[in-house]
């Protein structure tokens, strides 16, 4: 069975200050469905806008978002965790930080209890320790844990997703005649350089995390596909029925 990573961004888990439930609830059936054909990892955002519907802080000051984040973590994970009852789903909750990706022995303890929960069928829900790790929350973000997590826990696939529903030739949002670039294997060291414009209150990327975490995968072997969060018909044809149809391909090979 082939193992994926499904990221989620605040983007689309969260609307007008609060989780947006049945965006949430559609996820959820979708991983259900990809659990009969895959070994699924959720990196999931959303406990700061979680933690915000408890507590109105200005998350623009450190300690205030680090509280909101663990205000807002059981919340989060008590709604995945009604959610996935009803598929019969046992959820587990994996909070890192990139520090545990640098040590050896960390590594080695979180594959291992990531290999327990799989084999078990659990679904591991995965998201950054916020509310202690202060440089991973002032420039991490969970497009870059998802590309580790995908890389360290051996993925095949890594699907993102988004408000951002493609990888364009050019803005969108400035440019009606953008063009999806449906298949990419290189992406070019500008676009990289590109200033973080996360289209979120809440978020913290923007296409350019997107394209990072992309060019990781790309350079460990790897796959990732990035697909809209507010419609999953994208990312449902692309990885139960093999059709792609919208979203972007990261691949150095034809599928």
């Amino acid at each position: 069975m082939k193992r994926l990573v499904v990221k989620v961004g605040s983007a689309v888990l969260t609307e007008q200050n609060r989780i947006a439930k049945e965006r949430m609830q559609n996820l959820v059936d979708l991983i259900a469905e990809l659990k009969g054909k895959y070994e699924v990892i959720l990196v999931s955002s959303g406990a700061v806008a979680a933690g915000y519907t408890e507590l109105k802080l200005d998350k623009k000051i450190l300690a205030n978002k680090q509280a909101l984040a663990a205000i807002g973590q059981p919340i989060l994970l008590n709604r995945y965790k009604k959610m996935f009852e009803h598929h019969q789903i046992i959820t587990a909750q994996v909070l890192v930080t990139a520090a545990n990706f640098r040590s050896d022995e960390q590594e080695s303890r979180m594959r291992n209890t990531i290999e327990a929960l799989l084999a078990n069928k659990v679904l591991p829900i995965i998201n950054e320790n916020d509310a202690t790790a202060t440089e991973e929350l002032v420039l991490g973000d969970n497009d870059q844990l998802s590309a580790y997590v995908a890389e360290h826990f051996d993925a095949d696939l890594l699907m993102i997703l988004s408000d951002i529903d493609a990888y364009y030739d050019k803005d969108p949002r400035a440019n009606a005649d953008a063009k999806v670039r449906k298949t990419v294997s290189v992406i070019a060291a500008a676009e990289l350089e590109k200033e973080v414009t996360p289209n979120s209150t809440f978020a913290t990327g923007g296409i350019v995390t997107k394209l990072k975490a992309a060019n990781y995968i790309l350079e460990h072997d790897r796959e990732m596909f990035l697909s809209s969060g507010f419609d999953l018909s994208d990312a449902r044809a692309f990885l139960l029925e093999e059709r792609h149809l919208g979203g972007t391909y990261f691949t150095k090979s034809a599928r």
